[in-house]
């Protein structure tokens, strides 16, 4: 396939459009079924770079979920807790421990569910039946993996009465070094992003505490690779081999973390036992319930916890989740997260923000005038704290 018509651009006013390649070459994906937009192949290729990435940096099956060019999350194939299973909804699933790539996929969806309601889907490895089971029953926009089962590709062509995007993707293909893109009738030009995130671009840890685990550096590595294919400015929260917080494309980088802090603050209260307790009533689908959760931990709790309003969603009126209870919940159990950010914190406010959500560890460029009222910052609260010397901002 040499080029793909589209059926408009970002908007249906934006005519004509079409992907090719700019040498004449064959386009290095096939289109196995659906028709895909402007929009999902945008989300379709930067997502792919991040699960490829993402795979040989940890030699671990893995996948993302995205949603408008950003990641709600990222994540490797490790299995997960019953807890985790419940809480991602996919406690339901058979065979998911045997099947790393749907683990991946199944943590990539239940950290955000909010926000990766109508998501792209990116795996590093052949999409197989389990993981396509997971999806079929998802509101998704599509998926881009290297390979699918026959069974796998069934079941996701019969999704969305037949019109699922389902593409497939040469994982050998290799860009140009040089990339352009036009903005305003203007050609831009800039050599590729090739930094490479591993190991050692974690080994300057500019902190006294200097005990940095196996785990946490998995942790270092998922949230670098998921910043370099987020909008900036953003930072990331990780933990346990998934990415549990993004705060993607804001202008201020207190406020990057801030909305990290509260997605990864939420992600773990899904998992306390207060919320698995909930009795939703039978006919409530998926997407009523999640956005239930998300209220019930929200300041609006009465909204669907009052008098006259619990009936329309639960079997039994839950008791309410105090603030003070939810601090409580979080102090108590969350701990030892990593936090990256894709540019250096300029202020130590980040710091103490990311220690109310449980971080300990920290990755950063470094580089800030302030570099050394972070440095104690961190020091005072025992966290260790890495310079990679990189920054990674993605427009």
């Amino acid at each position: 396939m040499i080029e793909f018509e589209l059926k408009y651009g970002c908007n249906p006013n934006q005519k004509p459009a079409k992907i090719y390649m700019k040498d004449g070459s064959e386009l290095p994906v096939e289109i196995l079924n659906g028709k895909p937009g402007y929009i999902n192949f945008l989300d379709a290729f930067n997502s792919w770079q991040l699960v490829k990435e993402l795979k040989e940096a940890t030699g671990m099956p893995c996948a993302t979920s995205f949603k408008h060019v950003s990641p709600t999350s990222a994540a490797v194939g490790k299995p997960l807790t019953e807890k985790l299973k419940k809480s991602c909804f996919v406690d339901d699933i058979e065979g998911l421990d045997d099947s790393p790539i749907a683990c991946a996929y199944a943590r990539a969806r239940g950290t955000d569910r909010m926000s990766s309601f109508g998501d792209w889907i990116a795996l590093s490895d052949e999409c197989d039946e389990t993981c396509a089971k997971i999806i079929a029953r998802e509101v998704s926009d599509g998926i881009i993996a290297p390979s699918y089962s026959p069974k796998a590709l069934e079941i996701l062509s019969a999704k969305r009465k037949g019109s699922y995007n389902v593409v497939k993707i040469d994982p050998n293909y290799v860009p140009a070094v040089q990339e352009t893109k036009d903005v305003f009738g203007i050609t831009f030009e800039q050599g590729r992003n090739n930094f490479k995130i591993n190991k050692e671009l974690l080994s300057n840890i500019v902190t006294a505490n200097k005990d940095l685990p196996d785990n946490a550096v998995i942790d270092m590595i998922i949230a670098l690779i998921t910043l370099k294919y987020t909008q900036s400015n953003s930072v990331c929260f990780a933990f346990d081999g998934q990415a549990i917080g993004v705060g993607a494309g804001q202008q201020s980088r207190i406020h990057c973390t801030r909305l990290a802090g509260q997605k990864a603050d939420l992600f773990m209260l899904r998992q306390s036992d207060k919320v698995l307790g909930l009795q939703f009533k039978a006919e409530l689908g998926r997407p009523d319930r999640n956005n239930v959760i998300d209220i019930y931990l929200s300041d609006e709790a009465e909204d669907v916890i009052g008098e006259g309003n619990w009936q329309k969603y639960f079997a039994v009126r839950p008791e309410p989740f105090t603030t003070g209870e939810k601090k409580a919940y979080l102090k108590d159990n969350v701990s030892g997260i990593t936090l990256a950010s894709d540019a250096f914190f300029p202020f130590s406010d980040n710091i103490e923000r990311a220690r109310k959500s449980g971080v300990k560890y920290i990755a950063q460029p470094g580089g800030s005038v302030r570099d050394d009222l972070v440095i104690k910052a961190c020091d005072d609260y025992g966290m260790v704290m890495s310079f990679t010397g990189m920054r990674l901002f993605h427009h």
